[in-house]
């Protein structure tokens, strides 16, 4: 298992920059696989980009050549460029600790708007 800590959301016009980030403590296991999702008001939560040992990351299409992925000691990093409304969600980070348990941050508010 693994305590997930979000931060970074905020308010942001069109086309701004925000970076968000999870802090990963209490580790158990082995991180398999994890990564970024995010829920917007009446809709189902969705990838936005996640990673599996020895793959390559999957960055859903929406998000492709915007978003990136990175790592730096215990903090996993979504680097979000060109942001638009419909980028408005709560975005939660994932890790998936051996043998399979699955772990959730609280999730940190995104809205960009005019």
């Amino acid at each position: 298992q693994v305590q997930l800590v979000e931060s970074g959301g905020g308010l942001v016009q069109p086309g701004g920059t925000l970076r968000l980030s999870c802090e990963t403590s209490r580790v158990t296991g082995r991180i398999d696989a994890g990564g970024w999702y995010r829920q917007a008001p009446g809709k189902q939560r969705e990838l936005v980009a996640t990673f599996r040992t020895g793959r390559p990351i999957n960055y859903a299409d929406s998000v492709k050549g915007r978003f990136a992925i990175s790592r730096d000691k215990n903090i996993v990093y979504l680097q979000m460029n060109n942001l638009k409304p419909e980028d408005t969600a709560v975005y939660y980070c994932r890790a998936d600790v051996f043998p399979g348990i699955i772990n959730w941050g609280q999730g940190t508010q995104v809205t960009v708007s005019s």
